[in-house]
């Protein structure tokens, strides 16, 4: 079969599986296997596409059908301009998340101190290593398969981070940072039921936020203020509805929140300035 051959019937079947985007899905799997940009592959699509080929690009099909994340399939995706390895035990860093990363690095001051609370990939942690020189950088997980997945992306992209294992606050005691930035859990009960497929196959354990989702903004905004110096800076990615509360729970114990929107207009950044003490 020819390059184009073999896209249309991928498509087709991923259509009928009821994968969004089945065009786009079956034409980044087929460039993988083969080792080419996709849209030169689509202009060349007239080209055979081998046996040991045609093997492994079915594997591909028969795990998306099954509504497995393309980030998984693929192995690596993009952040920041960085390429990070994904698997199952760690959520797939996602595009919005860059909104969070892009005012953290706005706002770090040089050879500034950071945080990263629940690193998963270490999209985060390592793009700020990464993209801000002299930066001293932590991240903390509970998740050991997190971590090292984390620390193998951070030696990939050249990227010094420590890293620690760690719920929240736990293991830094005494500890203190220029900035805490944070993607927690923050799906609601409700909204659990009603993910799709491909996110029901992350770890839930980075998905579900408690009853209401806000579990862990309670949680890290009434720890952080012991741990950010004067001055510092608290950041939260939330979810599109989210904002009042977040932004409650930062004025209670940081300080005047603000908040940013994403290239889709949603709310998706809640962030606060800890403010100096009167003493």
């Amino acid at each position: 079969m020819t390059i184009r051959e073999t896209l249309k019937a991928a498509a087709m079947r991923l259509e009928c599986a009821g994968v969004p985007n089945a065009d786009y899905d079956a034409a980044q799997m087929l460039a993988h296997v083969l080792g080419e940009d996709a849209l030169m592959m689509r202009l060349n699509n007239h080209r055979e596409v081998d046996e040991a080929q045609r093997a492994a690009y079915e594997a591909m099909i028969v795990r998306r059908e099954g509504r497995e994340p393309m980030q998984y399939i693929l192995g690596t995706t993009g952040f920041m301009g960085l390429t990070f390895r994904v698997e199952p035990g760690v959520l797939c860093p996602r595009p919005d998340t860059e909104i969070l990363c892009e005012e953290a690095l706005r706002r770090l001051p040089a050879k500034g101190r950071v945080l990263d609370i629940g690193t998963g990939s270490g999209a985060l942690a390592v793009s700020i290593a990464k993209l801000a020189p002299g930066s001293r950088v932590t991240a903390v997980d509970v998740s050991d398969t997190a971590l090292a997945i984390a620390e193998g992306n951070a030696r990939m992209n050249g990227a010094g981070v420590r890293f620690v294992k760690s719920d929240c606050f736990a293991a830094l005691t005494g500890e203190q940072f220029d900035m805490i930035v944070s993607n927690p859990p923050y799906i609601d009960r409700q909204e659990m039921e009603t993910l799709m497929p491909e996110v029901r196959r992350e770890p839930a354990l980075a998905l579900y936020g408690g009853e209401d989702g806000l579990d862990f903004y309670r949680r890290i905004s009434r720890e952080a203020g012991a741990h950010l110096t004067e001055g510092g800076v608290l950041l939260f990615e939330i979810g599109w509805k989210q904002k009042d509360a977040v932004s409650a729970l930062l004025a209670q114990h940081i300080g005047a929140p603000f908040a940013l929107r994403d290239y889709g207009g949603n709310w998706r950044v809640v962030g606060a300035v800890k403010e100096k003490s009167d003493a």
